[in-house]
């Protein structure tokens, strides 16, 4: 299976939008296909997103339903379109406070990771996009060059410094990660090393992850995050599929490594605790509650299914 295919099938992935800018609907230079795209509002505060409760929906808002919220222009992004709807991003934080009030009794805000199991593929990956788009529209106020406030540029992702001097486009921005599975094999069999950090739900152990740093390869940050982590050498870096992941609008590139030391050494106070789980034991370890694994949303899962099931090339 190729890395496109695994990294689809992986929440918060494979939407397929036409990510260009638009013209306004209705601009008779737009051509008779954009003037027949109906327009979609979606409300992120921090990581919830404005639902429906009692459908179980988010809420898609009408630009009339807005407009009878906000009476004025409001600070939107494009996300772009699907052919029948065009999308667009609304930072709560960034709104008037009577429009927000008003919105706000329209329906409920929702943590988005929960729902990313319970709603269709298309819509989990929909809501991370405009909640990562909306998250940085809302830190985005200032130019970072001149100082002066920035105001979205029509149709697009992108802020523009309002300082005629200056004029700086800026576009959002995401974090590259990477995050490997560790596996080593001798006498007693196969095993993974997983760690936790303090903050985490007790039991809960995941896949070793750290940001790229510059001047980093992923591969190279994979030897580097490990090593100051958990202090195990490794090698044969396999690159496996990868994620957006919104609540720190980061992309995580996944990795599957082989240790060649095992000795565990928290080298950084970064996790809680580091374990060699052997795979003869985690049934027993799952079974008793001894061992969490992370969420089915999550690309640390599908590398740990992977190495489960002994095929470090099947599909999530």
């Amino acid at each position: 299976m190729d890395h496109y295919t695994r990294s689809a099938r992986t929440a918060f992935s494979g939407l397929i939008l036409n990510r260009k800018p638009l013209r306004p609907v209705g601009d008779p230079a737009a051509g008779t296909t954009a003037a027949t795209v109906r327009e979609a509002y979606i409300v992120v505060r921090g990581d919830e997103v404005l639902f429906d409760t009692e459908q179980g929906e988010p809420l898609l808002l009408s630009p009339r339903i807005l407009e009878g919220c906000a009476g004025i222009r409001l600070e939107t992004m494009l996300l772009g379109d699907d052919g029948e709807i065009s999308y667009h991003a609304v930072s709560f934080e960034r709104l008037p406070e009577g429009t927000a009030r008003c919105l706000s009794t329209l329906g409920d805000f929702l943590p988005l990771r929960p729902q990313a199991s319970i709603l269709p593929a298309h819509m989990t990956a929909l809501l991370g996009y405009a909640s990562s788009v909306a998250a940085w529209h809302n830190q985005t106020r200032y130019c970072s060059l001149c100082g002066h406030r920035t105001e979205p540029r029509p149709f697009s992702l992108a802020q523009t410094c309002t300082n005629p001097d200056c004029g700086m486009e800026h576009y959002p921005r995401i974090n590259p990660a990477m995050i490997v599975l560790i596996h080593h094999e001798d006498e007693r069999g196969e095993r993974c090393l997983m760690g936790r950090q303090a903050s985490w739900k007790p039991r809960v152990y995941s896949a070793v992850s750290g940001y790229v740093e510059p001047g980093e390869s992923a591969e190279d940050a994979v030897l580097r995050e490990v090593m100051e982590e958990t202090g195990i050498a490794v090698t044969d870096i396999r690159y496996f599929c990868s994620q957006p992941w919104p609540f720190s609008s980061s992309l995580m590139l996944g990795f599957h490594a082989r240790a060649t030391s095992t000795e565990i050494r928290l080298n950084d106070a970064e996790l809680q605790d580091a374990r060699w789980f052997p795979r003869s034991e985690i049934p027993a370890l799952l079974a008793s509650g001894e061992l969490v694994l992370p969420a089915a949303e999550t690309i640390s899962r599908h590398l740990f299914d992977a190495w489960f099931d002994g095929n470090l090339s099947r599909t999530p």
